[in-house]
């Protein structure tokens, strides 16, 4: 934008410069001219007394006080010429000619005398009628130059009042496109564009508070399954010890997953996204975590991980809900007895590549969307992966056929 206007000030300056400079360039070679031509007549009028009234000698001598630059010459009435005479053999007119050509401009005055008609030959050089016209150019071309080059200084200046609050707009708005909250801006420049920065601070703020207001429900509500987890708990320590045991490490399994998610809950947009993990590690943990149920169930797994620790923008903990959520769409969505495979690799320009691959009969085209599940569970498992990948950077892909499906989890490196 700053561009286009100093860009649009430069023209316009252009155009109203050449408006101005044309004419005055022709208006001072024409003034030079008339000045020449005005001098010439001056001389014809100053000699046309003495070659009427006077004799051979006193024209002789009047032609010796005449201009260095111009060539005056009479040519008397014996037809011989005095002074220095520019075209001997032009026929003698009848009436006062004046007779241009490139070399300059001649003023022809007959003068009638006893006698016979003297005549008077004014010659004015070409030098003569452009006599300071380039000079005077030149000036006006310089003078043009710095009204340019000052109008060019003050449309900047201009357009960059103009901008600079519109790109504080835009940098704030990326700021808050990035999760950054707490962005605001400082209304300057036109009133339109200030208004604008006032809306985006409002907008911004009511964000916030929605979002607070989000998260402390989703707390809330989380903190009310701690009553009947304790119930349950209650209950289960009341079994015989070998169903007491299993189901004691479901309750704390469970309570743990509910302190997890208060604590995101808790936990601001900004907060953590600086930390990271090991996606080898986190991921060799989880799949060790549900190789037990994949046993149970007659699901052959297998894991492939290049050597050396892959770090990732993403804490362990988010990472692990996103490896969960995937290995449990593999038991959700496929029949017992499926294989399935996990890849972790590095990926291009930093980060890691985590790949769940299994050989079911693949996802329907609405399983990938948040709030539906063929499975009878929420449909919020890829969801929660995509959004892990995304903040760290990356991207989630799944591609599903008859002969199985592939979800690729991506994410960026450490920041």
């Amino acid at each position: 934008m700053r561009r286009q206007i100093t860009l649009l000030v430069a023209a316009t300056t252009s155009v109203v410069l050449l408006a101005f400079l044309l004419p005055a360039a022709s208006l001072v070679a024409r003034v030079a001219e008339a000045r020449a031509l005005d001098a010439g007549r001056a001389q014809l009028q100053f000699l046309i007394p003495t070659v009427s009234l006077g004799d051979r000698e006193q024209v002789a001598a009047a032609l010796i006080g005449t201009s260095e630059d111009l060539r005056v010459a009479v040519r008397w009435t014996d037809e011989q010429w005095l002074g220095d005479p520019t075209d001997t053999g032009a026929v003698v007119p009848e009436t006062p000619t004046v007779v241009e050509s490139d070399s300059g401009t001649r003023l022809v005055q007959p003068v009638s005398r006893d006698g016979g008609t003297a005549v008077i030959d004014v010659f004015v050089p070409a030098e003569q009628l452009r006599a300071g016209v380039r000079r005077t150019w030149l000036v006006l071309a310089g003078l043009g130059l710095v009204l340019l080059v000052l109008a060019l200084a003050v449309a900047d200046r201009l357009a960059r009042s103009l901008t600079r609050p519109v790109t504080d707009l835009a940098t704030t708005a990326h700021r808050l496109g990035s999760g950054d909250l707490s962005a605001r801006t400082t209304p300057a420049g036109p009133a339109e564009v200030q208004d604008v920065a006032t809306a985006l601070n409002r907008l911004a703020g009511r964000i916030g508070e929605l979002l607070t207001a989000e998260r402390e429900a989703a707390a809330d509500l989380a903190h009310r399954l701690r009553t009947p987890l304790t119930a349950l708990r209650l209950d289960a320590e009341a079994l015989p010890p070998g169903d007491r045991e299993r189901l004691l490490a479901d309750v704390d399994a469970l309570t743990q997953g509910v302190d997890e998610v208060i604590s995101e809950a808790r936990r601001t947009v900004r907060e953590g996204l600086g930390t990271g993990s090991d996606a080898a590690a986190v991921v060799a943990e989880r799949v060790h975590f549900w190789s037990v149920l994949a046993e149970e169930e007659g699901r052959a797994v297998s894991v492939h991980a290049d050597g050396g620790p892959l770090p990732v923008r993403v804490p362990a903990g988010d990472l692990a809900a996103a490896v969960d959520a995937l290995l449990g769409n593999v038991f959700s969505h496929t029949p017992e007895g499926t294989a399935f495979a996990v890849d972790v690799r590095p990926r291009d320009g930093g980060g890691a590549e985590v790949v769940v691959r299994d050989r079911g009969p693949g996802l329907t085209d609405d399983a990938v969307e948040r709030g539906h599940s063929g499975g009878g569970s929420t449909g919020l498992g890829l969801d929660i992966a995509r959004r892990t990948a995304e903040a760290s950077g990356g991207n989630l892909r799944v591609e599903s056929s008859g002969a199985g499906t592939a979800v690729t989890l991506e994410l960026g490196p450490p920041s």
